[in-house]
């Protein structure tokens, strides 16, 4: 385990005390766990980031049909 000191205002300070003493833990190890899980979400971020762009580019029209115009696609008349 590594020391770290950290500076709050007197809010966030506050907030951590009561939500780390609702807990049951230290405001130290709330801390400690509040930073592991913003790094977890941002590794399977990440991760989850690296996967969709290896797919590569999506090809959307391969039968060589045209697109529908924009007039078809906002025909509101036909929606109704």
């Amino acid at each position: 385990m590594k020391n770290v000191t950290i500076t709050l205002d007197e809010e966030t300070a506050a907030w951590a005390r009561v939500h780390a003493a609702r807990r049951d833990m230290s405001v130290s190890r709330l801390v400690g766990e509040m930073l592991a899980a913003h790094m977890q979400e941002i590794r399977d971020y990440d991760s989850a980031m690296r996967r969709f762009l290896d797919k590569g580019a999506v090809v959307f029209n391969s039968s060589g049909a045209s697109y529908p115009s924009r007039a078809d696609l906002h025909d509101r008349d036909r929606l109704r």
